[in-house]
C-alpha cells in the first residue's frame, strides 16, 4: 500500500480501492518490472477478411494483412475508461483528495460514469451529468452501478464551451432542473442558490466539462476532470501503450512495425499512444477515427467536436479519419455474431482498417475494442430492423430474379450511360431493367414522405420488389424506409455504386464522374 507523508489518507479506502479495483485492472508491477493483468491481444485478420467480403463485396484475401484486436471490453465494468477511471482516482486517494463519504462528479457520455460505479461500491458516491441522448442500454449500466446520474435534458454533453448562440431561457430551466436534482440527492440548495448565475452561465455555453467541475468545487467534492487531467494520457502511455509492446514482443513482433487505430472520445487514448510511440520507435503511428459530422456514435465524438477539447492533439496522429457509421453497423453486427465483444466505437475503428487496408493493399494493424456490445444490444435491435430493408451486393446478385426492378434513387445525381452500364454489369442484368426516376420526385418523396405521381408510376405500386441504388447507399436507405411505410417492397443496395465498383478499382471521385447533375 502507498502512503505519502503529511498526506491526511484514508487508509482503509486505499486499502479496499487496491485490493477490490486496482488489483484487477493493468497496471505496472514494479517487482515483476511488468504490466500484469493485460486485456487480449486478438488476431481478427480472418474474421476482418470474411467480412469484408461478405458485407462488403471487398477481397482482401491476396493482402499481406494482418489485424489485432485489443480487447478492453474484458476490463472491469467493460470498458476501455476504467484505466483513467482507476488510476485518476488511486491518485486522488494517495493524496488525500478523496475519501469515503465524499462525491464525485464527472460529466459523461456512459464509460467513464460506468467505470466509476465501481469505486461507489467502496462507499465513495458518485453524481455523473449525462445527456438526454444516452442509449438505454447506457442508462441501464450506470443504474446498475450505483451511479446517480444528473439529467441535463440537453443534446450535447459532455461538450467544450461553445460560446455562440447562448440559449439563456433554456439555461435558467436546466438549472431550475439541476438544483431540484441536487436536492433530491441531499445536497443543500442554498450552496446552489448562491452560484446560480455561474452555473446557468456555463449551460448557456453548453460547457458541461467545466459545470462539472463548478459542482464539485461549490459542495467540497472531488471532480476526476478527465477531459483535462493529465492522468489520463499518462495511463495510456506508461500502461496501456507499454502492454501492447509487451504482447507483441512475447509473440516475436514490434509495436513500431504497426499502425494503432483509435476512436476519440475524450482523447486520453490517442494522446498516451501516440506519445509512446514517439518516444520509443520516433514515429507517428496512430490513426484516428471519427463519425461523419452529426453522426451519433456511443461515446465518441466528430471531428468537430474534438477540435475543442483539451487532448486533441492532431499533430501527433499519422492520420485522422472520418467514417460512414451507417456502413459499420454490418461490421458490428457480423463481429457480434462471430462472438466478438466489440461496442459502436470499435466497429466504427475497424470498418476504417478495412478501408485503410484495401486501399493501402494491407499492412499491420492494432485496433482498440474500446468496449463491449451488452449495452448497446437494444440499439442495435432497432439497426436489425433497418438492416432488413438493405442488402449486399453479393445478396442482390443472388436474388436479382426476383427483383421486378432496379431504381437509381438520387436527389441531385442522374448517371450517364456509363454509370448505368456499370449497374447492370455489376447485377448482371440487363440495362432495360433499371429505370432512372427524376431527381426533383426524389427528393419530393423525402421532405414529404409521400410518393410523387410519377415516381409512383416508374415503381408500379405495389407490384414486385424493387431494388433501390444510390451513391452510397444512404439515399436509397432513406426511400426504402418511406416505401416500405406504404406497403411497397423495396430493398437498397448497402454501399451503393461505391459497393459495385470496388472489385473495379474505381475511387469516389471516378464515381461521381459517372453521374451528372
Amino acid at each position: 500500500m502507498q502512503e505519502n507523508k503529511g498526506v491526511n489518507i484514508d487508509s482503509i479506502l486505499l486499502e479496499h480501492f487496491e485490493r477490490e479495483i486496482w488489483s484487477k485492472v493493468p497496471h505496472l508491477e514494479k517487482r515483476e518490472a511488468k504490466i500484469v493483468n493485460a486485456t487480449p491481444l486478438v488476431d481478427i485478420t480472418e474474421d476482418l477478411r470474411e467480412c469484408a467480403r461478405k458485407e462488403y463485396g471487398l477481397n482482401l484475401a491476396d493482402l499481406d494483412l494482418q489485424v489485432f484486436g485489443k480487447f478492453d471490453s474484458n476490463l472491469l465494468a467493460g470498458s476501455i475508461k476504467v484505466r483513467p477511471a482507476v488510476h485518476i482516482v488511486h491518485d486522488a486517494i494517495i493524496t488525500g483528495k478523496l475519501r469515503r463519504g465524499q462525491t464525485i462528479f464527472e460529466a459523461t457520455s456512459g464509460n467513464f460514469g460506468i467505470a466509476l460505479g465501481q469505486i461507489a461500491k467502496l462507499g465513495v458516491d458518485v453524481v455523473t451529468l449525462v445527456s438526454r441522448k444516452l442509449q438505454e442500454g447506457v442508462f441501464e449500466e450506470l443504474r446498475n452501478e450505483k451511479v446517480r446520474t444528473m439529467n441535463l435534458d440537453m443534446d450535447i454533453c459532455p461538450a467544450p464551451g461553445m460560446k455562440e448562440n447562448p440559449n439563456l431561457l433554456a439555461a435558467k430551466a436546466t438549472a431550475a432542473n439541476i438544483r431540484s436534482q441536487l436536492s433530491e440527492f441531499g445536497f443543500d440548495p442554498a450552496i446552489f442558490d448562491r452560484s446560480s448565475s455561474q452555473v446557468e452561465a456555463l449551460l448557456a455555453s453548453q460547457d458541461i466539462i467545466n459545470l462539472a467541475k463548478f459542482l464539485a468545487k461549490i459542495y467540497g467534492c472531488f471532480c476526476p476532470e478527465q477531459y483535462d487531467n493529465e492522468l489520463n494520457i499518462e495511463v495510456h502511455r506508461t500502461v496501456t501503450a507499454a502492454e501492447l509492446d509487451q504482447q507483441l514482443r512475447e509473440q516475436g513482433q514490434s509495436l513500431g512495425e504497426f499502425r494503432i487505430v483509435c476512436t476519440f472520445g475524450t482523447g486520453g487514448t490517442s494522446g498516451g499512444l501516440s506519445r509512446y510511440l514517439m518516444e520509443k520507435y520516433g514515429k507517428k503511428s496512430l490513426h484516428v477515427v471519427f463519425p461523419l459530422e452529426n453522426q451519433d456514435v456511443a461515446g465518441i465524438r466528430t471531428k468537430d467536436k474534438a477540435a475543442g477539447l483539451k487532448f486533441y492533439e492532431p499533430q501527433q496522429y499519422a492520420g485522422q479519419h472520418e467514417v460512414d457509421f451507417s456502413q459499420a453497423k454490418r461490421l458490428l453486427r457480423f463481429f457480434v455474431e462471430k462472438g466478438h465483444d466489440i461496442g459502436e466505437s470499435s466497429a466504427l475503428a475497424l470498418y476504417a482498417v478495412m478501408q485503410m487496408a484495401n486501399f493501402g493493399h494491407g499492412g499491420k494493424f492494432v485496433v482498440i475494442i474500446a468496449d463491449g456490445i451488452q449495452k448497446y444490444r437494444k440499439n442495435m435491435a432497432t439497426t436489425e430492423k433497418q438492416n432488413r430493408l438493405q442488402v449486399s451486393l453479393q445478396e442482390a446478385v443472388s436474388d436479382i430474379g426476383n427483383y421486378k426492378r432496379v431504381l437509381w434513387i438520387h436527389t441531385q445525381y442522374t448517371p450517364r450511360e456509363e454509370g448505368i452500364k456499370l449497374i447492370a454489369n455489376s447485377l448482371g442484368v440487363d440495362q432495360s431493367k433499371i429505370s432512372v426516376p427524376k431527381a426533383r420526385d426524389v427528393a419530393q418523396l423525402l421532405a414529404t414522405q409521400e410518393i410523387p405521381k410519377e415516381l409512383d408510376s416508374v415503381l408500379g405500386g405495389a407490384d414486385g420488389k424493387s431494388l433501390l441504388v444510390c451513391m452510397m447507399g444512404n439515399t436509397s436507405l432513406m426511400v426504402a424506409k418511406v416505401l416500405a411505410g406504404k406497403g411497397i417492397v423495396a430493398e437498397s443496395l448497402n454501399g451503393g455504386i461505391n459497393a459495385l465498383s470496388q472489385g473495379k478499382g474505381k475511387q469516389i471521385s471516378e464515381l461521381i464522374r459517372l453521374a451528372t447533375e
